[in-house]
Order: structure tokens, then sequence, then C-alpha cells
């Protein structure tokens, strides 16, 4: 290509998350909107971290495409819906080694060759640092060079690099925090390949898992007390329980005249619920295709009770968009969820062999997603784990309401 493209901040880091989730998370690439904004603005493996609308990521990403460096397509199947796709990498004529190291400059900055052999070890795997330095100095000669190596500052141990596609703030290099995790891994060979998995670990422990779980809401006095307040405020109207597993806390809200239908992803699950509990209401579906109650405008509240606990952040904007929309005005999204920064695979479960990813999630980030969906009267509560019941994790609730 004749002469490198100049990119502003915001384009850097739209381009830098596309060419990032394109070898992370190939299964979920191209992005969709929601996506990409969730990239963007991950406060993961970002320097500095961003807080961009959806408008400012759809006005970089049609400005990109002008320039011929995105591409704005159409999803292949489900949904027609636009994703966003980058051709940077074809544009620079970039091999696997030089793509790793462009992306990490597109998203961190001036950054010293250590630094950049672990920070793309998920895109290309460097035999040693040397190979690191090899590659920047190959990037560096050629005829329109794409990185520079800057001056060592007082205190620094290494030169850092950067590219010279467009302007880098130049900082006194901080001390390398430990870092974030990458919610997104949970997708890396596809959706559906993970919700394949999370039916068959549950369809497999349906029953021990209603065992375990049926009298739990006893122990927890301030669940009890957060389902009161949710059954209260309904008063006689619908609703429903999306991923209600074996029906224990849909239950809870029928005992106490709550007119409550439970979901779930897992046949084995619904069948379970359906068994021990044969006066309620229980489907199977997918919460992020939830409609609205057969015999009323809208629920009176949707409660996602430890349901998204196994999606990667750049799922949880659509699934809150879904679960959202069939809400009558003034209704109430209630969340469960684990707190923390942290990703917890297991292979055992109630003595039966599964492959589960757990994702925790940031309190802060949660609040930010139901804020950006137009939700209001937003609370949140953070509670430690109680040994009694054998947790391991901080627990946390949101409670949300449409506009009225």
């Amino acid at each position: 290509m004749s002469g490198l493209p100049v990119l502003d901040v915001e384009e850097q880091r739209v381009l830098g998350s596309l060419l990032e989730k394109q070898s992370t998370v190939p299964g979920s690439y191209p992005l969709t909107a929601n996506a990409l904004r969730t990239a963007c603005n991950q406060t993961s493996n970002r320097e500095p971290v961003a807080d961009y609308d959806q408008g400012t990521v759809e006005r970089v990403a049609r400005g990109l495409r002008d320039r011929e460096l995105l591409r704005i397509v159409w999803a292949d199947t489900g949904r027609r819906t636009l994703k966003y796709h980058q051709i940077l990498d074809e544009k620079l004529e970039l091999a696997e080694d030089e793509r790793a190291l462009v992306t990490v400059l597109l998203l961190r900055g001036a950054q010293a060759p250590g630094e950049l052999r672990t920070r793309t070890e998920r895109m290309h795997k460097f035999g040693d640092r040397s190979d690191v330095e090899a590659c920047l100095q190959r990037m560096a000669a050629r005829p329109e060079p794409l990185v520079r190596e800057l001056e060592r500052r007082v205190g620094q141990h290494d030169r850092r690099w950067v590219h010279l596609l467009g302007p880098v703030p130049e900082t006194d290099a901080a001390p390398v925090a430990a870092e974030s995790v990458d919610r997104d891994t949970v997708i890396a060979d596809g959706a559906e390949a993970r919700d394949a998995r999370v039916r068959s670990a549950y369809d497999t422990v349906a029953t021990a898992y209603a065992d375990e779980l049926l009298d739990e809401l006893e122990g927890l006095p301030f669940e009890r007390w957060l389902l009161d307040r949710v059954i209260a405020d309904a008063n006689g109207r619908p609703i429903v329980e999306a991923g209600s597993g074996p029906g224990h806390v849909t239950a809870y809200l029928a005992d106490r005249d709550a007119d409550a239908t439970g979901i779930d992803l897992s046949p084995e699950m619904v069948a379970e619920a359906r068994r021990r509990f044969p006066r309620l209401r229980f489907e199977v579906g997918d919460l992020r295709r939830l409609g609205r109650p057969p015999f009323s405008s809208g629920w009176a509240a949707v409660l996602a009770w430890y349901s998204l606990i196994h999606l990667a952040a750049s799922e949880l904007p659509d699934a809150i968009a879904a679960m959202t929309r069939p809400l009558d005005p003034g209704g109430w999204l209630v969340l469960a969820l684990h707190a923390g920064d942290e990703i917890r695979h297991v292979d055992e479960f109630l003595g039966h062999e599964v492959s589960l990813d757990y994702v925790l999630h940031n309190p802060a980030q949660l609040v930010q997603l139901l804020e950006s969906a137009g939700l209001t009267s937003i609370e949140w509560y953070l509670r430690g784990p109680l040994t009694s019941h054998a947790e391991t994790t901080n627990r946390l609730y949101l409670l949300a309401r449409t506009p009225s």
C-alpha cells in the first residue's frame, strides 16, 4: 500500500479491538456493534481504559469503512445483524507475528519487548524476547516503517516501542499491574459450542443439582428479602425466572402468590423442575430470546438468578437488552452473579464429569451496562461467601427498572 493510514486514538482502539477479538475469539467474530463497544471499553489489556458510547463506536466504524480499513457485513446466520470486520492487516500485509505486535501496540501504547511478548501470547507465541525484537526490527526496516524504538528514559530498564499509525501519547511508564481477566475467552470456539457444553453439563447433573439446591433459600435471608421485594412490587402481575434450573426459586415466588414462570436452556433441568413442582409452568427457552407473557403486555419482573454466569463480557449487552424488551414500564430486571475478576473452570460437578467455565463479573461494569440499556433506579448489593453454604465467591445482586 502507498502511505500508512493515520489513525486517531478512537480509530486505533476500534481497529485494535477487532484485531484482538478476531484472533482470540474467532467463533464470535465479526463483532456486533454491542460486542465491539464492549471490546473497546474492556478494562483488561487496554491503556488507557475508555468509555465510548454506542454512537461513538458506530461513527468511528463508518469512518474506517469509508477509508477501506473496515467492512460492515451482515451476520451469516440467525437474525440479520450488522457486524464489523477489520481489514487493516490486509492493507498492511502483516505476517502473523507482526499482526500480534501491532494489535497490542494499538491497544496499549508504548511497550518494551518483554511486555509485548507476554501480552501477545494468545495471538502468537514468540519463542523468546529476541524473537519479539527481531520482528520489531523487521517492521521498523520496512520502506514505510510500522514501528519505532523510543529513547530509554530515566528509571527504565528497556527501551519501549510504538507503532507509527497515528499519535501515541508518551507517558512515563507505570509499574505493570496485574492483568485482569479477558472474559471473552469462554467463547473462543464460538458461543454455540459454549452453549452446547453448558446444556450438556446441566442435563447431566439435573437430578443431583435439584437435590442440592431444593432448600437453599432457607439459609439465605438476604436473598429471601430481595425476592420478597420483587413479589410485593409485582402485585400479582407475571414474573419470569430466565434460567430457572431445578425450579426452586420459581417455586419460592409461586408459594408467595406470585404469578411465576420458569424457563431454562437445559431440557433435563426443565423436566426436573416439572417433576418436583408439577403445578408450576416451566418451559425450555433461552433468556436471549425471551418473549412476553401470553396474557399480559409484559413481565412485571425478569429474574436472571445466576443465569448469566457462563456468558462472555461481550454477550452481556445483548442479553440484558433481550431481558429488558419484554418488561412492562416500571418492570424490574433482577440479576444475581458471582463477583470478581476471574474465570473458573471445572471438570467435575456433583460427581459428574463436565466442562464449565464460570465468569465472575465486576459490579461497576454491570451497573454501567444497565445504565447503557436505559434502565433506572439501579441498586446493587455485594456480599461475601457463606461458609455454611460452601460458597467460595462474592455474590452480586442488581435491581433496575424500565422507565415508567
